[in-house]
């Protein structure tokens, strides 16, 4: 009986620790409570420093769309906000979020932590019901998907191309096996760029998948997505005559990364 007891006197110690830490805590790096000297300072009062250095070679803008994993702490180090504890990254517009996160983004390319001190003037300045003073992130670069491709103003040379004159490229192979006809509903992932560079459509932008009848868009989409499988990426480089022709915008040679999803 003395057993059991202690038993149960040591699982309610163990149970009371546990909510006292829960499991998706992450502890505060030990210089949460100020930038050390050898961090990067802006003119804008952020200051960085790089905890484990990129892969990527571009700079994400304002206008792009960036999936990030990162944790937030106030200097106190009581961690407010993580995609890492929830097991689920983040994707969201670089113009959208508190101004010194937005800046200190723009400094990173893909695969790069950065460690990032963002004084109250650039985070919630004193909104009730937000992390006041200064807030401290650690932020990992995934992927920049809205980002215009390196190769947006011409199709590279082991691009291939179909007898109309559309070229394409597979991203990621696909699991399915059938390809989709164009009396099809297709739901799809995409990102639309012109070869300058500029964005001009994207389901990944809005968060939501689009589905549409094969047969009901333009010709270069239509003859593209027949090629592939589901769970498949390609990038397409569409010449303006199976694009809107100049009839409207937007003109010229359109760049379209595309995820089939699945095929009705």
């Amino acid at each position: 009986m003395l057993i059991l007891r202690s038993i149960a006197l040591f699982l309610l110690v163990v149970a009371a620790v546990w909510a006292q830490t829960p499991p998706s805590q992450i502890p505060a790096p030990a210089d949460v409570a100020a930038p050390p000297a050898g961090a990067s300072k802006t003119a804008s009062g952020l200051a960085t420093e790089v905890v484990k250095p990129g892969t990527g070679k571009v700079h994400p803008s304002k206008e792009d769309m960036v999936t990030i994993d990162y944790t937030g702490w106030t200097t106190d180090g009581k961690m407010f906000d993580s995609s890492v504890a929830r097991g689920k990254p983040a994707t969201f517009p670089v113009n959208r979020v508190i101004p010194g996160f937005s800046e200190g983004i723009q400094m990173m390319v893909a695969g790069e932590t950065r460690r990032m001190w963002i004084p109250e003037s650039l985070a919630y300045k004193g909104q009730q019901g937000k992390p006041a003073g200064m807030l401290v992130f650690d932020v990992t670069l995934i992927d920049m998907p809205t980002h215009a491709p390196a190769d947006v103003k011409a199709p590279p040379s082991d691009a291939k191309h179909t007898a109309s004159g559309l070229y394409y490229q597979v991203l990621t192979p696909g699991t399915g096996t059938r390809h989709p006809k164009p009396s099809n509903t297709v739901t799809v992932h995409y990102s639309g760029w012109t070869t300058d560079g500029k964005m001009f459509d994207s389901s990944v932008a809005r968060g939501k998948p689009a589905s549409f009848p094969l047969d009901g868009v333009i010709a270069g989409w239509t003859e593209g997505v027949q090629l592939m499988v589901e769970g498949e990426k390609m990038r397409f480089w569409i010449p303006e005559k199976l694009a809107y022709k100049g009839r409207q915008a937007p003109y010229g040679t359109l760049v379209f990364d595309v995820e089939l999803i699945k095929i009705d």
